[in-house]
């Protein structure tokens, strides 16, 4: 099926059938078996990652350049925005759903698949914490054109600790003025607009919770002032830049739910958007351990396809067994999530952390199997291996998610010994 038929299908078949899809899902429990529906999704998704990213891969890659064009396909098929609610334009699926797309499209570039998704953690606080005229506004725009979203947290002093923002936010009136700098913001210099998290109360001692304030910012206000784009050592085509507010000023008709909610909204936030990055981390293990696969067999040594040599056997078996934990992985943490799970936080972080540590190990293994070759750009793994990294440090580092999971861990023992 051509992608424009295939899409249209998807469209209104997501349209018609996406809450029985999910209460479906839901009440038969955690399932590896997709519906007939997510395979069509899961190879749209693959066929545009064959045929429009991975041709133009390195391209984006050498030049950093923004990949627009395969963005405006990507919206056009409908393979962005789909978590959307319905009655603003989307399709409103699962986060499950989601994680098949992420994982074909960082198949072809995580660059790419970045520079098409990174909208999604922009959107994500607007979609569980905006209310019905905010959603309106700003998910319904991003449905109707190519637009894009960035989420403006970490600080050039503040990444993991979230504390540690400046960023000032102060009212005045029936307006917010926030003054402050943000840095690493993916998206940051084509976002329509930017969710922005702002210390609203002055007090030092004021614990987080109650400290901050989450605000939906329109790029186009004055005293918003992106950056220079960043030169990374990989996903090179992520637009990611710091980003500058000078006296901007902002309706209170933009906060998300209130004045000192900002913390909750900005944390609650990463519970949808983990799995997807684990997603994201498996798919690029994926192409890694495809390539390592198909160089092992075309590569003779002592007479033979370097495949056959035990050596190269075994580390090619435990690529295969990362990347199978980290795909089951992903999936129980965007089960617990779609099903509200209270053990979401847990299972996210267990899915973010290990991914992102298992997509860096294949994608070293990979280089080593192509030896002297895996080191020249001209070969595909030596961007995997570069493009790898940052999923251990973006949407919170290794270290973070294991400070997570080993509070949860403490916090479940406490209420069982009680």
């Amino acid at each position: 099926m051509a992608f424009v038929q295939l899409s249209r299908h998807l469209k209104t078949l997501g349209r018609r059938s996406v809450p029985s899809m999910a209460s479906l899902r839901h009440s038969s429990g955690f399932s590896m078996t997709l519906t007939d529906e997510q395979k069509e999704m899961q190879e749209l998704a693959r066929k545009f990652a064959r045929e429009e990213i991975i041709p133009k891969a390195a391209h984006h890659d050498k030049t950093g350049e923004f990949p627009w064009d395969i963005v405006k396909k990507a919206h056009s098929l409908g393979l962005m925005n789909a978590h959307i609610p319905q009655e603003f334009g989307g399709l409103q699926l699962p986060l499950f759903d989601s994680c098949l797309v992420t994982e074909q499209l960082s198949y072809g570039c995580s660059g790419i698949g970045l520079a098409i998704e990174g909208t999604g953690l922009g959107q994500m606080p607007v979609i569980a914490f905006g209310n019905k005229e905010q959603k309106q506004k700003y998910l319904g725009r991003l449905v109707e054109e190519p637009l894009l979203a960035a989420y403006c947290v970490t600080e050039p002093s503040a990444g993991s600790d979230v504390n540690g923002i400046k960023t000032r936010a102060e009212k005045k009136g029936d307006e917010y003025v926030i003054n402050g700098q943000k840095m690493w913001i993916t998206n940051g210099g084509v976002a329509n607009w930017y969710f922005v998290l702002a210390r609203s109360d002055p007090n030092p001692k004021t614990p987080a919770g109650k400290a901050f304030t989450a605000f939906i910012v329109d790029r186009d206000t004055p005293g918003v002032t992106p950056g220079r784009k960043e030169l990374n050592m990989g996903q090179r085509c992520s637009d990611t830049r710091g980003v500058t507010f000078e006296d901007v000023r902002v309706p209170k008709e933009n906060v998300l739910i209130g004045e000192g909610a900002g913390f909750k909204v900005a944390m609650g936030t990463f519970d949808a958007t983990r799995p997807i990055v684990a997603a994201g981390a498996t798919g690029l293990a994926q192409r890694a351990l495809d390539e390592a696969t198909k160089y092992s067999l075309e590569r003779k040594t002592f007479g033979v396809p370097i495949a056959f040599h035990q050596a190269v056997a075994f580390m090619l078996a435990d690529m295969a067994i990362g990347v199978e934990t980290g795909r089951v992985a992903w999936m129980r943490a965007a089960h617990e999530v779609d099903v509200k799970s209270p053990r979401k936080s847990y299972y996210a972080s267990i899915a973010k952390c290990y991914a992102s540590d298992m997509a860096n190990r294949v994608a070293t293994d990979a280089v080593q199997i192509f030896g002297g070759n895996g080191f020249n750009t001209e070969y595909p793994v030596e961007k995997l291996m570069r493009d790898a990294k940052i999923y251990q440090i973006y949407e919170g580092t290794s270290q973070i998610q294991r400070l997570v999971i080993s509070r949860e861990m403490l916090e479940a023992a406490k209420r069982m010994n009680n």
